[in-house]
């Protein structure tokens, strides 16, 4: 693993913004804006669009996918939002959940993976089981003591959404094989920035958003569902999804059959050209920088900030506990004000999250940057 210097050039953001900030929205590269503005051009010019221009893109973004988060291809499907992808986990599943089964879900999960999970419960008079904040901010031992035999789907993130805490997905899905559950993972906080391979979790379904940690726009998001799921009903059905889609002529003739892999799953206008480009480029970037690069640098700008914040009075996880590319801090009790509007006074970006200020950068930080944000908080926290 290399440490990545400062991408900044990559990106459109002034020398007086420091954003650390990735967690909520990243910013676009240059490269993804520029795409999407010659993809917004070619709207104007339908008549120059073929057939294969409906398919082609979303065809690009399986053959990335796969080969920076692993799994075949034909697993990914191209997707408007992690709700839309946890939906469609939902509904796949629905058919064998039964009364009295339980779906494990995490204390404050983010709301794309607790409300389809809810709405099934309802309807199959099954349980939704929350596991705990853990006391001691183990999340993945807390979730290992709680999938017994009557957990039928286990919904879970890479790390948690509020503040970066770590969960081990690999060890979990050891776990939901032995006892036969099902593994629905929303991975928005953590693909494209923490290292994640699918054949090491084996998840049924894994889900993205695109907008942060995949430097996507917003509107694009991923699906993968594993190979023993792909005939599972789709939650919307589709021309585009049929074999015989990219036959225009035929398609009065309404096929019974799908297209093969994922390919199903997806939602009816894939957003190609508006969105589809910007987001090929993203992942071409991400695939050049590598994962692993990605998280070793941005874990090294956590560490330099949190050593900081820590002699400020701040309260941390333990590091085995946090992920790299983002973490959050318990302000410190004495301070009374409003740390995040003081912050952006000074242009500098993060947010706050339940009872966390969440740190979330990604390689558009530079040097200065880290040294405006450290500067401030010694100003700020007194």
């Amino acid at each position: 693993m290399i440490q990545i210097p400062s991408q900044r050039h990559l990106f459109d953001i002034p020398d007086d913004i420091a954003y650390f900030n990735c967690a909520y929205n990243s910013p676009l590269l240059n490269e993804s804006r520029d795409r999407l503005h010659i993809g917004v051009d070619t709207k104007s010019h339908p008549w120059e669009r073929t057939a294969n221009d409906f398919f082609d893109d979303a065809e690009m973004i399986r053959s990335l996918a796969s080969s920076i988060f692993g799994g075949d291809a034909d697993g990914y499907a191209v997707i408007p939002s992690a709700s839309y992808g946890l939906s469609t986990a939902a509904r796949a599943i629905e058919p064998i959940i039964q009364h009295g089964d339980n779906i494990l879900v995490i204390d404050k999960a983010f709301p794309s993976n607790y409300l389809p999970w809810e709405r099934i419960a309802n309807e199959t008079r099954s349980n939704i089981s929350i596991v705990p904040t853990p006391a001691d901010g183990d999340w993945t031992k807390a979730i290992l003591e709680r999938i017994e035999k009557d957990v039928k789907v286990v919904a879970v993130p890479n790390c948690h959404w509020t503040n970066g805490a770590f969960i081990d997905l690999k060890t979990v899905g050891q776990a939901c094989r032995h006892v036969k559950a099902l593994l629905a993972i929303d991975a928005t906080q953590s693909l494209g920035a923490m290292p994640l391979l699918i054949e090491d979790i084996k998840p049924d379904f894994l889900v993205a958003s695109g907008y942060k940690w995949l430097l996507c726009p917003y509107g694009f998001s991923l699906l993968y569902v594993s190979e023993q799921w792909r005939n599972a009903r789709p939650l919307e059905e589709t021309w585009i999804a049929r074999d015989n889609a990219q036959d225009f002529t035929a398609l009065v003739e309404y096929s019974k059959n799908y297209m093969p892999g994922s390919r199903r799953f997806e939602v009816g206008e894939k957003c190609t050209p508006t969105i589809l480009p910007g987001a090929i480029a993203a992942f071409e970037r991400i695939k050049e920088w590598g994962v692993d690069n990605i998280a070793k640098t941005l874990m090294e700008t956590n560490e330099k900030i949190s050593t900081h914040i820590k002699s400020l009075g701040f309260q941390l996880p333990v590091v085995s506990q946090r992920s790299p590319h983002m973490f959050g801090a318990q302000i410190p009790k004495f301070f009374q004000g409003n740390l995040v509007s003081e912050l952006l006074k000074r242009k500098i970006f993060i947010s706050q999250r339940g009872s966390a200020v969440r740190f979330a950068p990604h390689l558009h930080v530079n040097s200065r940057d880290i040294d405006r944000l450290l500067e401030a908080l010694d100003e700020i926290i007194q």
